[in-house]
């Protein structure tokens, strides 16, 4: 909007052409999702505990997260106010991807709150059945893949690429719309089930955010994409805007966040952003560098896999408990040790992923 708005100006004022650099957009999209996330948050912590929408703890958990029932939740709806606000601010609204990555963002957070809604306001404790939120994802999902596999305007679009080998590229066909499924929606129960303690879901979002906006400004320019050897998708530029606002959203949460928290982000937010990151890594052709960055995600999602499977195998748990998380807490770590050693991980994790743009 506000691009737009300064290519008019820049008609009588040439030093409104500045906004047309990507780079200051994107420093203005984050700082902007940041500012908007640290001036609502307050106010809907307040709404929030006035409304008595606090979290429900269960009673076969680690004992230390008994005290945080009735903390405010469902403050992801702060996250995904602040990153389409900045979005439509900053971000070329004549670019098809920023309305694809807002479409499913939005769709996927729609979903967590209904979930969040029937759990907190309406005492529901299974929330929106698990079929139904399964299927919803799966519309949102196959929605945004099939749309992407007709728009796709290259046969790179389409194609799987793997890292550090810089001609090797897959061609998917059909198939690409099974794996953009796969990806959007296993990336979004992947975050979810890693939003189980005070910070340990928003920080390794924001840095795999950020790891993906370099995909995506290298991906968006010719000049870069070439010297990096990597395929040019014109457009993908934007997308570095759309991920600017949720690391800055990201960070602007964990200011509540952070242990103990005050507000946890629930469904609404967790669905949301773990959908966004799969959905910019499918456009810019990154999942595998995704899963890479992502691998706290990863590994969450397996122990929980490993632990179900185990259980109905064998009668036995491999884990004391599953996500992984809760594991190390009943082995005794503090819940700040956990989180921090996590986003310690998550760290080393994206560099590797980064490392990928130059090791071909």
């Amino acid at each position: 909007m506000l691009l737009h708005l300064a290519n008019f100006l820049s008609q009588y004022q040439s030093a409104f052409q500045v906004f047309n650099y990507l780079t200051l957009r994107v420093i203005l999209a984050a700082l902007t999702s940041l500012m908007l996330c640290l001036w609502l948050g307050p106010w809907m912590i307040r709404r929030l505990v006035e409304g008595q929408i606090g979290q429900s703890v269960r009673d076969d958990g680690p004992q230390s997260h008994l005290s945080k029932a009735g903390t405010p939740t469902m403050g992801g709806a702060m996250i995904l106010l602040a990153i389409a606000m900045s979005t439509l601010l900053w971000g070329d609204l004549t670019n098809f991807y920023i309305w694809i990555v807002l479409g499913v963002t939005l769709g996927f957070g729609a979903i967590g709150w209904v979930d969040d809604y029937r759990k907190v306001v309406e005492k529901n404790p299974r929330g929106l059945p698990a079929r139904w939120k399964y299927f919803w994802q799966s519309v949102v999902g196959l929605g945004a893949a099939v749309l992407l596999y007709w728009t796709a305007s290259t046969p790179v679009e389409t194609s799987l690429l793997v890292p550090m080998f810089k001609e090797v590229a897959l061609p998917l066909g059909l198939f690409y719309i099974v794996l953009t499924y796969f990806v959007i929606v296993g990336s979004s129960n992947a975050v979810n089930l890693t939003d189980g303690l005070d910070g340990l879901a928003i920080m390794p979002t924001v840095l795999v955010a950020m790891g993906l906006s370099v995909f995506a400004y290298a991906s968006g320019n010719i000049l870069f994409a070439d010297y990096l050897h990597i395929p040019f998708i014109a457009g993908t530029g934007e997308l570095a805007v759309f991920c600017a606002t949720i690391a800055g959203a990201g960070l602007g949460f964990l200011w509540f966040n952070t242990y103990p928290a005050q507000v946890f982000m629930g469904d609404v937010g967790a669905l949301a952003l773990g959908a966004a990151l799969g959905v910019v890594a499918v456009i810019v052709r990154q999942e595998i560098v995704l899963f890479i960055m992502g691998g706290i995600f990863v590994m969450e999602t397996v122990s929980v896999i490993l632990q179900v499977g185990s259980y109905k195998l064998t009668g036995r748990r491999i884990f004391r408990m599953a996500p992984l998380h809760h594991h190390y807490e009943l082995k005794g770590w503090p819940e700040p040790r956990v989180i921090v050693r996590f986003w310690i991980i998550t760290v080393v994790l994206v560099l590797l992923g980064l490392a990928t743009l130059k090791i071909r």
